[in-house]
């Protein structure tokens, strides 16, 4: 069964710190995971256009197979920089207590990750209603840009699929659950921890309607990672709304064609 949530965030709380250098924590490590996370895109898309440059033959290859490989090189660079940059410069190491990757994944991840689904949705619904009504404008049907477009043959859907299901949960759970939720609640509550948490990771999304509909899975994620002490029930739940929004996006389409 899954480990309790006093085997690893509540254990790792450090001694209470004063007010300002708690405050400090929380600014400091939102910010270096989102520069990381941003200028991880940066960096993998300067490097690409730089072979371009070169002559080697990047644009050979689908547009669903280099979109793919952006985004696994996008995230395994943010992964460097977010983990081991300080390690190796500042001597701050992240331990995998704090990933919440002590343990494999159980049979009760399973079922917290479909329990999740259920908050997740209602809390959706709740927001997606407040901003129809305060937000002038307000567009929740917009559609996400996901990076693929024209999506042709099987192949294609399957990179698609491994980039936006199976890279993209894994990848931002063990970077926002994992790392920034874990360092967070080393100097503030779980309340304070989950929202700033959820935030960064609806901000990072560069659109109202989907950073909506992300704090609020993110909201239920965070609880999860404080429930079991892991982020695999996190990944799983992530993976099912991503491949429901694939369904929708690129499948769905496809049928009524």
């Amino acid at each position: 069964m899954s480990q309790s949530s006093s085997d690893t965030t509540q254990t790792a709380v450090a001694p209470r710190r004063q007010l300002p250098s708690r405050v400090a924590h929380i600014i400091g490590y939102t910010l270096w995971l989102s520069a990381a996370f941003i200028g991880a895109q940066f960096l993998v898309v300067l490097f690409a256009r730089i072979l371009i440059s070169l002559g080697v033959p990047v644009t050979s290859v689908s547009d669903a197979a280099l979109q793919t490989i952006l985004a696994a090189l996008s995230y395994i660079v943010a992964l460097i920089v977010t983990i081991l940059v300080p390690r190796y410069l500042f001597k701050l190491h992240t331990t995998k207590k704090e990933l919440g990757l002590t343990r494999l994944l159980s049979f009760g991840d399973i079922g917290m990750a479909l329990a999740g689904a259920v908050p997740y949705l209602v809390l959706t619904f709740v927001f997606v209603s407040m901003a129809q009504i305060f937000i002038p404008g307000f567009n929740s049907s917009q559609t996400q840009d996901v990076g693929f477009q024209n999506l042709n043959g099987q192949s294609e859907y399957v990179l698609a699929f491994i980039a936006l299901v199976v890279l993209a949960p894994i990848a931002e759970e063990t970077m926002f659950r994992g790392y920034l939720y874990s360092k967070l609640r080393r100097s503030s509550n779980l309340i304070a921890a989950t929202i700033v948490t959820s935030m960064c990771f609806a901000v990072l999304h560069m659109q109202l309607n989907v950073g909506i509909d992300v704090f609020a899975l993110s909201l239920v994620l965070c609880a999860l990672r404080e429930i079991t002490g892991s982020i695999w029930s996190g990944i799983l739940l992530h993976m099912l709304k991503n491949g429901l929004a694939f369904y929708f996006l690129f499948v769905a389409p496809m049928l009524v064609h």
